[in-house]
């Protein structure tokens, strides 16, 4: 995200360091889903060997991954939308509201994915549960849930900021 003008450098030195590394998470995750799935496949059905366990590996891999894309895509602004509506809408003012009331319900929608992801989470550390072929503890998956959550959040809170401030100027 390009630091505007009211940005304090501190904040906008830890953005810029924070998407390249949901960057370089992405790049990661995606290589291993990747990577692991063609094993698979060659191991299996080209030299008949059996993988245990190696679907543990995806899953994590690929959660990371969903993850990751969507923290990116919400520090991009590009998430789901339904853009007719601003795209029809030319005053600026109202342009801010509409954005603010995007950003709104986006905000809210969050706080929700925050609440679901800490109770599995918590539910998961009640009732402790691992992998089958690794061991892996289910809370390791359902904490990229989580961590994902809280950075949708913000910056939700961020886009809520941005538009207030947008209408407030126009």
């Amino acid at each position: 995200m390009p630091a505007s003008s009211d940005t304090p450098a501190p904040l906008a030195r830890f953005g810029a360091w924070f998407a390249r590394l949901l960057n370089v998470v992405a790049v990661i995750s995606s290589l291993a889903v990747t990577g692991l799935m063609a094993f698979l496949v060659v191991a299996r059905y080209v030299l008949g060997l059996p993988v245990v366990g190696l679907h543990e590996l995806i899953m994590l891999a690929a959660v990371v991954l969903y993850m990751t894309g969507a923290m990116i895509a919400s520090r991009k602004r590009e998430h789901l939308t339904v853009d007719w509506m601003a795209g029809v809408i030319s005053d600026p003012r109202k342009k801010a509201a509409h954005d603010l009331l995007v950003a709104g319900l986006t905000t809210i929608i969050t706080v929700f994915f925050m609440v679901w992801s800490y109770r599995m989470f918590a539910w998961g550390m009640q009732r402790p549960q691992v992998t089958p072929a690794f061991q892996i503890p289910l809370w390791v998956p359902q904490m990229a849930v989580g961590v994902a959550s809280v950075v949708c959040f913000a910056y939700a809170v961020r886009d809520v900021a941005d538009a207030a401030r947008r209408l407030k100027d126009s």
